[in-house]
């Protein structure tokens, strides 16, 4: 744990103005570390990292994965699942643009832009999972209750297992 202050970003906001109880989690950032430095930074098993991916379909319409660390999204399955011909992954930019948070620090409350928010349901069945606090380095810690009250997601199956 690094002894910096935390800023309050829009996430955070977010997370009060529901009245979440959450933990706050700051770790070294390293560029293209992903999930796997900040498990190893937080001493947690990556499976409860949970990713904030910005996609989008073919029509340029923007939605927001919620996956476990250690698995990929079947963005196949995930447009059969929606309906729409295919999803991507948006380019950074892209990405920044319609969340509002720089990628690697993107965090699923308080975007920008409201999206559609769709969840693997298997992160419901964990007790606790650390997701993006709004900036790069920040996680909050929380039970996918209050997760799923938050963002009324849709639970869907469109895990691949690294």
């Amino acid at each position: 744990m690094m002894n910096e202050k935390i800023s309050v970003t829009t996430a955070i906001r977010a997370l009060r103005a529901h009245q979440v109880s959450y933990t706050e989690h700051l770790y070294h950032y390293e560029e293209k570390g992903g999930t796997a430095v900040s498990a190893r930074e937080l001493g947690v098993p990556e499976h409860r990292l949970i990713k904030t991916l910005i996609m989008e379909n073919e029509k340029k319409q923007a939605l927001v994965v919620l996956m476990h660390g250690d698995c990929e999204v079947s963005t196949k399955n995930l447009a059969r699942i929606v309906g729409c011909k295919a999803i991507n992954p948006c380019v950074p930019e892209v990405a920044n643009k319609h969340s509002g948070f720089v990628v690697g620090g993107t965090s699923p409350f308080g975007t920008k832009k409201k999206m559609p928010v769709y969840m693997q349901e298997s992160i419901a069945a964990l007790d606790k999972i650390y997701i993006n606090g709004g900036r790069r380095g920040f996680l909050v810690g929380m039970s996918p209750a209050d997760c799923i009250a938050v963002l009324q997601p849709q639970l869907v199956d469109v895990a691949i297992h690294n």
